[in-house]
């Protein structure tokens, strides 16, 4: 089995910045694409940012220019900076990573894993 765990959510006044993290842990033997969900209420889930194995990036419109997503590949993590935050960016953001691991089987198995989602607050 594998576990994400995602830190740095919270509330900010607009303009703040904040960093969230999601770290994986178990049996990996690699990880492919990395991103970041976010969903409001009353709004579709929109895939905020992307980032391949070979690092390479991709934004929703409404975040470029504010918003970064790296990896620590030796950590197995992924980070979304975001920065010049907006009342609209309130939602309850998930990371995802496309993970290849050995089940007690040793047999290779590659799946998409979600981690349980941090509450993003932008407001005075």
């Amino acid at each position: 089995q594998v576990q994400l765990v995602e830190s740095g959510g919270g509330l900010v006044q607009p303009g703040g910045s904040l960093r969230l993290s999601c770290a994986a842990s178990g049996r990996i033997f690699s990880i492919d694409d990395m991103g970041w969900y976010r969903q409001a209420p009353g709004r579709q889930r929109e895939l905020v940012a992307t980032i391949t194995s070979g690092g390479t990036t991709n934004y929703a419109d409404s975040v470029k220019g504010r918003f970064t997503i790296s990896r620590d590949n030796a950590k197995n993590t992924v980070y979304l900076q975001m920065s010049s935050l907006r009342p609209e960016d309130t939602a309850v953001y998930r990371c995802n990573m496309g993970i290849t691991y050995r089940d007690t089987y040793f047999t290779l198995t590659n799946q998409g894993y979600w981690g349980q989602g941090t509450q993003v607050t932008v407001s005075l």
